[in-house]
Order: C-alpha cells, then sequence, then structure tokens
C-alpha cells in the first residue's frame, strides 16, 4: 500500500520487465540490499533475462571503406551513417518507422553538426519520433553502440534498434583554439589538427597513439620483422576475401555524384593502395632508426565509413517474421593504464565470455582489431588462441580504421564470416584510446 505522505519513486525490478514496485524512499544501503544482486563491472549477458527480450541481429551491414581523401570524401559522417543505416534498413525488409532507437558511435564530431547519430538517423528516413544518441568511446564507440542497444532491448526500453557507427576522418577540421576569446590581435597563432588532437592522440602522456604500440612491441617482445609479417598475411587475407566476393554481403554499395555524374562505390579502396613490396622498406614513424618498430604500413590507415546493425528483441523479429541472423550473448569492457590500451582487448574479451558461460576453446571466429600489426598479435598471444581464426579475411592495417565505425564493422564482418563459414560462436573485441576496450560474443542462429 503507498504511504499517504512520503514520495514514490518506480524502481525497475530486474527480471520482472512488465511492471514497476513502488518502494518508499530509504537510504542508499537499504535500496542496494533489496535490490537483485548485480556485478558492478561494465558488462552484462543476455542469458539471465527473459528469453522474449535476447537481443538478436537481424541485418549487419557497413559501407565500403573510403581512404583518406579518397572516394568517399565527399561525404560527411552523418550521410555515411545515414546510408549504413537505411541499408541494415532495407536488409531487414521493415519500413524504416518501426525503427525506434538508433545509438551510432562517432569520435571527432567537431564541425560534423549537431546530435550526429539524430542526423544519421532522420538521413536514413526513420521516424521524427524516434530516439538518436552518439557515442564516443574512440576507436570502440560501434561496438559500445552495439551493447547499448542490446542493454536497451535486454530492459525493455526499446523493441527495434540500429546501432552502429561512423567516421569521416577526410572530413575532420582544423581548430583554432585561441581564436575565440584570447584573439590573434598580432603574430602567428597555432592550427590544431583535429584529426590528430580528438582522434589519434594520447592526452594522458601527450603523445601519438603509436607511442602506445611501440611500448606494447617492446613488452611482448614482438618485432619489426613479426609486425611486417602479420601485415603481408592481413594484406593477402583481405585481398582473397576480395576476389572471392567474401564481402559482397556485408557492403553496401554508396553512389557518389559528382559533375562526371554517378559513381558507385562496391568495394574498399584501401587495399588497392598498398604495396605489399614497400612494406619492409618503411621508415618507423614514431621512434627513430633501429629503436622504431611501428611504421605506417603495420599501422592502421586512416579512413572514411559507417557501418550499422539492426538489433531487435527475438519476440519482436518473430512478430514481424523476420529470421535473425545470430543472438547477441553478452558484451564487456575493461581498461588498464591509458598507455597500455593495446591490450585492454585480453581484459574484456575473457570477461564477457565468462558472461556467456564460455571460454576461448568455444570460440569458432575472432575479429581483433587491427589498430595496429602489434596489437593483433600481443592479443593473440596473452588469449592463446589460433591466429588462424582471427580476422580471416584481412583487418584494419589493410581494410583502414574509420574510427567511430571500426567497432560495428568488425561485428558486422565477424557475423558474416560465421554465416559463410558454418561457425556458430564468435567474439570481438576493440581496444579504444584511454586504456580501455570493449569485446562481445555472439551466436549464430
Amino acid at each position: 500500500r503507498l504511504h499517504p505522505t512520503l514520495p514514490y519513486t518506480p524502481i525497475l525490478a530486474l527480471g520482472t520487465m512488465n511492471r514497476m514496485v513502488m518502494r518508499p524512499p530509504c537510504s542508499v544501503s537499504a535500496s542496494l540490499s533489496r535490490l537483485p544482486s548485480l556485478s558492478l563491472s561494465r558488462s552484462i549477458s543476455s542469458s539471465s533475462f527473459s528469453p522474449s527480450r535476447q537481443p538478436v541481429i537481424v541485418s549487419a551491414v557497413r559501407t565500403p571503406i573510403g581512404s583518406f581523401g579518397g572516394c568517399l570524401s565527399s561525404l560527411k559522417g552523418p550521410e555515411l551513417g545515414s546510408i549504413a543505416i537505411r541499408g541494415a534498413i532495407e536488409k531487414a525488409g521493415i519500413p524504416p518507422e518501426y525503427v525506434q532507437e538508433a545509438i551510432m558511435g562517432n569520435v571527432c564530431s567537431a564541425g560534423v553538426g549537431q546530435a550526429p547519430a539524430r542526423q544519421a538517423a532522420l538521413g536514413a528516413g526513420m521516424a521524427q519520433s524516434s530516439i538518436a544518441t552518439t557515442v564516443n568511446k574512440v576507436c570502440a564507440s560501434g561496438m559500445k553502440a552495439t551493447a547499448l542497444a542490446a542493454m536497451g532491448v535486454m530492459l525493455g526500453q526499446s523493441d527495434v534498434c540500429i546501432a552502429g557507427g561512423f567516421e569521416s576522418m577526410s572530413n575532420i577540421p582544423f581548430l583554432l583554439d585561441k581564436a575565440r576569446f584570447s584573439g590573434y590581435r598580432y603574430g602567428n597563432g597555432r592550427l590544431i589538427d583535429g584529426l590528430i588532437h580528438d582522434g589519434l592522440w594520447d592526452p594522458y602522456g601527450d603523445h601519438h597513439m603509436g607511442v602506445c604500440a611501440e611500448k606494447c612491441a617492446k613488452d611482448y617482445g614482438i618485432s619489426r620483422a613479426e609486425m611486417d609479417a602479420h601485415t603481408m598475411e592481413s594484406y593477402r587475407r583481405c585481398k582473397d576475401a576480395m576476389a572471392n566476393g567474401y564481402f559482397k554481403n556485408e557492403i553496401i554499395p554508396v553512389s557518389i555524384m559528382s559533375k562526371k555524374g554517378e559513381t558507385i562505390i562496391t568495394e574498399d579502396e584501401e587495399p588497392n593502395k598498398i604495396k605489399p613490396e614497400k612494406i619492409s622498406m618503411l621508415k618507423p614513424a614514431f621512434k627513430p632508426g633501429d629503436e622504431g618498430t611501428v611504421t605506417a604500413a603495420n599501422s592502421s590507415s586512416i579512413n572514411d565509413g559507417g557501418a550499422a546493425l539492426l538489433i531487435m528483441s527475438l519476440a519482436r523479429a518473430q512478430e514481424l517474421r523476420l529470421t535473425p541472423l545470430a543472438r547477441i550473448l553478452s558484451f564487456a569492457d575493461a581498461e588498464q593504464a591509458p598507455i597500455d590500451f593495446t591490450t585492454a582487448p585480453a581484459i574484456a574479451i575473457p570477461k564477457a565470455l565468462k558472461l556467456a558461460g564460455l571460454s576461448t576453446d568455444n570460440v569458432d571466429l575472432w575479429e581483433i582489431n587491427q589498430a595496429f600489426s602489434v596489437v593483433a598479435l600481443a592479443n593473440q598471444r596473452l588469449l592463446d588462441i589460433d591466429p588462424s581464426k582471427v580476422d580471416i579475411c584481412g583487418g584494419a592495417v589493410v581494410l583502414g580504421h574509420p574510427i567511430g565505425c571500426s567497432g560495428a564493422r568488425i561485428i558486422t564482418t565477424l557475423l558474416h564470416n560465421m554465416i559463410r563459414k558454418g561457425k556458430a560462436v564468435g567474439a570481438a573485441g576493440i581496444c579504444n584510446g584511454g586504456g580501455g576496450a570493449s569485446a562481445i560474443v555472439i551466436e549464430q542462429m
């Protein structure tokens, strides 16, 4: 019975999604003692929720990845997001007004305009009443967006949600940080590259992220030769995938209009620009001479692209008579020292696997984002997993790394590889600046 004088706050009781429990105010400790026992870690599994609220992936697509200043550079980030969202909705064959929410990653938002995810959602034809949220978890933004969408479905906040990410690194502006109030009344000013400053620079150690990759190589004894060999293998896998049409089901064509007419972009641009014979000849990018091991070749490139996944509750998918591609079993985040962000996936992935009740032995295919070749090599070693099952169609050191997009891109690629190879369980992990990583575990349906 309601107390006649005290205010009441509705508390959502987990496991009873269809009702609200009314409780009088009380101390924090007393409140917590009445709630279900929850882990305070940034991780969650769908197995503890009602089966009807299980999050499933109905479609997963991406744009081709464009080179820096390349074929997609005429499109702003939200436009790439709109193309990906529209492609995911059309693949599922549902009206765009059925989608209640869009959660999209975007890292470098300066100059993009208000609410980038909202721009992308409305540009894709979603309803004015749909909710939109932009996520910035640096390189893990697209994966975190996917986890948040799944969480919303599990909690009953939405039944149909778009998740993903986008980035036009070609269009990130330069910044004048002193121009507004200090002014440039006399003398020279400093022009800041927003791409480096907001996307590729460690503000804690005040150095490029590549310096962190160099530390990782030293910590784990990974040589320049090993990194270059990994890059070459990623190139071989990627070119093989392109030649055999393995990306065909995940890539949606992008139409570019110019004075010369319409151009349809159907494949990734970066792999065709790589000259494998020069990989071992490049100078180190972040440390001088023999001291350096990380080069432009064994690092991911600067790119443009978008990716989107349509996520629903299992009940809603069944109601719409749709066949889900996969169920999301679990997801997790991890953090450590910012300079050691490179190996954070080796913490986040086991957390996600534990929540799913699985071990590395249960995983058929892996995607570990190749921010640098040393990242993939170090995490494979730490997780003790078979390299032949990791990034089987190549990765970011060849395909490219549009930072707000990549977390969703690797889930998309993982899922389509699982379908093509007939594999049951896949796991993906991606590191992010600040010392973090996100991970997700999916199962083909």
